[in-house]
């Protein structure tokens, strides 16, 4: 049988197509890598988070998202992040979607009082295991929480996640002063904390909502008996929230 030399254009064609194969593959391959590393934000491991992971989904069922809101939260804003479905919106008055009622005005110097209020609530949700109060001017990334529920579920004692300074105030010589308590923007928390709050506390005047709750802590669980563990502000934003080519401002009216 006669060999048939490969002519010029039977080469080029060849090269082309063998070039074309593998730049496709090449080019799957980089895609592939950087959707890995777009999706893999978490610093708790090297798994990203995946929406068709069905164990994940039944860790964040296990949480409740406390959410104060008021006339001028926007609720649509939240209820089309990955919050939407754990949100427990605590309101003034009844209305669409809220979880938690006060039936009380709310205004600045009346905060503490929602506080409370949520804080009394939160003890009848036996079906939650770990709790994040949010304040509305605020937003936190869905795989830092799923890790902070892998890592502490189910943990031995109370725990307190925020970012946590002490009342150095001696104004007031009340069940507030020298308390430890967590920045309102964010703070977690599980139901082991929840079963031990001190909602009835006792203390004169208005005060900082955070640090009514810090004192409820305090003087009904203990501070030698839960644990303080420091928030990451790596993911959570506050005010405004600025990533790539995104920049929002998540307080463009105040709120009181």
């Amino acid at each position: 049988m006669a060999c048939v030399k490969p002519t010029r254009r039977r080469v080029f064609v060849a090269l082309l197509v063998s070039a074309f194969m593998a730049t496709s593959l090449l080019f799957a391959a980089g895609w592939y890598r950087y959707w890995q590393v777009y999706t893999d934000v978490s610093i708790f491991g090297n798994q990203p988070f995946r929406s068709d992971t069905g164990a994940e989904y039944a860790m964040l069922e296990k949480l409740a998202v406390i959410l104060p809101v008021n006339k001028n939260t926007d609720m649509q804003f939240y209820q089309n992040t990955w919050l939407r479905n754990y949100l427990y919106p605590v309101c003034d008055w009844p209305g669409p979607g809220c979880k938690i009622v006060c039936h009380h005005i709310s205004t600045y110097r009346s905060l503490d009082k929602k506080t409370k209020c949520f804080a009394r609530a939160i003890k009848r949700f036996e079906h939650k295991e770990l709790f994040i109060k949010l304040d509305d001017d605020a937003l936190v990334d869905i795989n830092y929480i799923i890790g902070l529920i892998k890592k502490y579920q189910g943990y031995h004692k109370p725990i307190y996640i925020s970012d946590h300074e002490r009342t150095k105030t001696r104004k007031f010589p009340d069940a507030l002063n020298d308390v430890m308590y967590g920045n309102g923007k964010f703070y977690m928390f599980n139901r082991k904390l929840v079963q031990c709050l001190k909602t009835d506390i006792k203390y004169r005047g208005p005060r900082n909502e955070d640090s009514v709750f810090g004192a409820m802590v305090s003087h009904g669980c203990g501070e030698d008996n839960v644990e303080y563990i420091q928030e990451d502000d790596r993911w959570i934003w506050h005010k405004e929230y600025t990533s790539n080519n995104k920049h929002i401002d998540l307080a463009f009216i105040k709120n009181h």
